[in-house]
């Protein structure tokens, strides 16, 4: 089972976690802000991981550090868990149907992060996360998982809905690019012999 675990203490965060890829949707988190707390609980569920998560940030600040903060533990969980990436499919994509809206999510687990991001949130907040800290959270996750994410929203409605769309398809877009094919045991994903 490939797992990891992680304790990310800065001055202005500290941050324990525990992630397995190989599970079953289980999760205990808690971040001090509810609405991330629920899309990482969405991701947990939809990508099969397992995941413990556990934020204290200074919220009476601002919500920026946490919510980044968070983004690059889990990148770093999941660079850890997934080693030396031998005979992982690499990338993987899912478009993601939230009653009025459509999200697409692609990612590449090929050791260079970049985060290309669009989500079309006109609001301030959605729940009680400040709307435009969700990309911070994907480019920390994308510098510490050495991975491309392309995320985007293509129409939608409802703010809650669109977030929801984008954290569902990057879980399942994620679940695909880990996940391990038989016929590759023990190949790196690279003509290049390096990641």
């Amino acid at each position: 089972m490939r797992s990891a675990s992680i304790r990310r203490l800065t001055s202005e965060t500290q941050i324990e976690g525990r992630l397995r890829i190989e599970g079953r949707g289980r999760y205990e988190i808690s971040t001090g802000i509810r609405f991330l707390d629920h899309m990482l609980e969405l991701f947990a569920r939809h990508g099969g991981f397992d995941l413990k998560l556990k934020a204290a940030g200074d919220l009476d600040v601002d919500q920026h550090h946490t919510v980044e903060d968070v983004g690059i533990a889990l990148g770093q969980l999941f660079c850890k868990a997934l080693g030396d990436r031998r005979g992982i499919n690499r990338a993987g994509y899912f478009v993601m149907p939230m009653d009025e809206t459509l999200a697409v999510a692609a990612v590449d687990l090929g050791g260079r992060p970049a985060l290309v991001y669009k989500d079309l949130i006109r609001t301030k907040l959605v729940g009680d996360l400040q709307a435009e800290l969700a990309e911070d959270f994907f480019g920390g996750f994308a510098s510490q998982a050495g991975a491309n994410v392309h995320l985007k929203v293509l129409y939608g409605r409802s703010s809650h809905h669109k977030l929801e769309a984008l954290f569902k398809c990057f879980a399942r877009a994620m679940k695909y690019a880990c996940s391990k094919d038989r016929r590759l045991t023990g190949q790196l994903p690279s003509t290049k012999g390096l990641l």
